[in-house]
Formats: structure tokens, sequence, C-alpha cells
């Protein structure tokens, strides 16, 4: 089985993603406060409370006079008063200046200043995300819920189907489970924290790390092993599903076309 469904363009949606969408997907953990700062606009992507008065591209659907007037003042080369965000992850949601945001990426500026209010979601949230992937980031939090994961290993999760979310949430169970059983567990595990980062430590990167070695592979650390799990369990014929390819997730250079591991 090749790999080639997993790269497959995704269609992005009409309108920006909605922070109450995403919340609700990603789960709110709580404020960490707010900073000032010259945020990229590339990462300000979403809308509080007017996701559908722009499109994907942060287009305004009407051009008023209004807007007019502020893309006239950044084309005069004007500093604008900073504009008012909400952080979640990577992703920038607008709450008092979407204007000028959208002037601002029509003249190709790459950065405003911004008064950012930041809040934590159990599921991370990377800059690449669409209204595509809640019910998928959806099932990452519930698997995240159970399975608590630490913060360096969640900004590296990234899978396309919700139900292989309940398949990586079964195997961590049955692991532990397993690992009791078999009288390996010790005082730590009693904390789901502790325990999680043992399945990952112990079970699985050792597997991945095993299946690099013998197909090299671009795919992220999650999606080789749960192309393992689904092996372990008798699924033949995958027909995997398009997955983004992020710089949070993959790194820097988008990824080239290879088998999946034996």
């Amino acid at each position: 089985m090749t790999v080639m469904g997993w790269w497959r363009g995704i269609r992005r949606p009409e309108g920006l993603v909605s922070l109450a969408d995403v919340v609700s997907a990603a789960g709110d953990d709580g404020s960490m406060g707010s900073y000032d700062a010259e945020v990229p606009l590339a990462q300000v992507l979403g809308s509080v409370a007017r996701s559908d008065d722009f499109d994907d591209h942060f287009r305004p659907r009407r051009r008023t006079s209004r807007y007019s007037e502020v893309l006239e003042r950044f084309d005069r080369g004007e500093i604008p008063p900073p504009i008012e965000l909400i952080r979640l992850g990577e992703l920038y949601f607008v709450v008092d200046g979407h204007h000028r945001v959208a002037a601002g990426r029509e003249l190709d500026w790459t950065h405003l200043p911004a008064r950012v209010h930041r809040i934590c979601s159990v599921a991370f949230v990377c800059s690449c995300l669409t209204a595509d992937d809640l019910p998928s980031k959806r099932a990452e939090r519930r698997f995240l819920e159970e399975v608590p994961l630490p913060d360096d290993v969640r900004r590296q999760l990234w899978l396309d189907r919700p139900a292989d979310w309940s398949r990586l949430a079964d195997s961590a169970l049955a692991w532990g489970f397993r690992r009791d059983r078999d009288g390996r567990s010790s005082r730590a595990d009693v904390d789901p924290h502790s325990l999680a980062s043992t399945w990952w430590i112990e079970e699985v990167m050792p597997t991945v790390t095993r299946l690099r070695e013998s197909a090299p592979t671009d795919l992220a650390d999650i999606q080789v092993y749960i192309t393992e799990l689904a092996r372990r369990d008798g699924v033949e014929n995958l027909s995997w599903p398009s997955a983004h390819w992020c710089r949070s997730v993959h790194g820097n250079d988008p990824p080239s076309t290879v088998d999946a591991p034996p």
C-alpha cells in the first residue's frame, strides 16, 4: 500500500474559521493572559463573530466604502492601530480589526501590530486547521482526555479520520491493561499523565523507530503508528483519507511520495 492518499489536496471551506467551532472541537484548557506582538497575517485565519463576512483568504465579501478607506491608508504606508486577536495554538482569530487584516493581506503586508489574548486548548491547533478538520480535532480532544500526552507530543499529532483516534485510544488503554496484568505497572502509572507518557515512550516510539528503519517515510509518528495498528487489526486494502501537510507537524519541507512501512 502506498501513502499517496495521505497527501491529496484538501479543499478549503468557504469563509473564515469560527473561534466557537474550534474551541468546541479542540477544548478550552484555560487562558494564558495577553501580550502585544507583531503577528504574521498568514496565521490570522479565523474570526470571533464575523466568519461569514470574509472568504477563506480573508477577502471581504462586500467591498464597502469603509474597507476602501482602510485600504487607501494601508496603501499610503500608514501604520494602523493594533488589531485585537485571540490566539489558539498557532491560529489567530480576529476580535477587532477585520478590515485591517483584509487590507494588509491584499497589499502583501506580512505582519500587523496586535493585542493578543491567548487561550490554551486540549488538542493542539496548528495554523493549517480548517473547518473540514474539526470532526477529527474533536475526536483527538476526546482521545487526549483519556490519554493525556505531554504538550511536546500533542504538537506533532495529526490524524484525518475520527475513527482512527478511537482505535488509538483503544490501543493505549489495552496496553495499560496488559502492563498492569503482567505486573509491570508502577506507582507512577496511577497518574494518567505518567501512564500516557510511558505508553508513548515504551510502545509508540519503538514501533515507529522500527518501521522508519525498514522504510523511511515522511509521515508523522502518529500516522506511522496508526498504520501499524490497522495492520495488527487485519485491515486490508486501506484507502487512507487526505491529511494535511503542516509545518508544525511535518517540518518545513513538503512530504515526498513514499511507500508505507512493510
